[in-house]
């Protein structure tokens, strides 16, 4: 299979993961969200960015190719179990001041940290058979990762109150 080929069904793969996480929350997860505090509907997006561990897999021999670039393999990983932590601290203190900035924190790093990968796995000639079994993460995790990165962002930006009018 050329290359080509392999980068078109890697993008299909991403193109899919989005429509089909975009279509879950628009369905389910934002109406639920949508009528909830502010804090009550935060919670079980940081609780999802709880297991950005889950990006660890980059650096396991085994699940990922040997000729997966370090300069992509290491950024991901450490970026992604930083984002965890901070979603986990932030759902610690969620109804306090701190907690609000925790929020503010954990989403700019994670945002910026899964933009900061797309760029450096385009700078670096990432090749979707480098990924191995961690393929998944990038086509599947990703997408809702950055949909709910997306929510987060709006609750913060909508204040305290739940709304039915979504």
């Amino acid at each position: 299979m050329s290359e080509l080929s392999q980068l078109a069904l890697y993008g299909i793969g991403i193109a899919f993961g989005f429509i089909a996480w975009g279509i879950v929350t628009a369905q389910y997860i934002w109406p639920e969200l949508s009528r909830r505090s502010r804090a009550d509907a935060i919670r079980p997006l940081l609780i999802v960015h709880g297991f950005r561990f889950i990006g660890l897999a980059f650096l396991v021999p085994g699940v990922v190719s040997p000729d997966l670039p370090a300069a992509f393999a290491h950024p991901a990983a450490y970026g992604d179990l930083i984002a965890a932590i901070l979603a986990v601290l932030a759902l610690a203190a969620l109804k306090t001041r701190l907690g609000l900035l925790l929020v503010w924190a954990f989403n700019l790093w994670g945002t910026i940290d899964l933009l900061y990968a797309f760029y450096v796995g385009n700078q670096v000639g990432l090749r979707p058979g480098q990924l191995g079994a961690a393929y998944f993460i990038v086509t599947v995790l990703v997408p809702l990762l950055f949909i709910t990165h997306g929510l987060v962002f709006r609750l913060l930006l909508r204040g305290t109150a739940g709304t039915t009018a979504n």
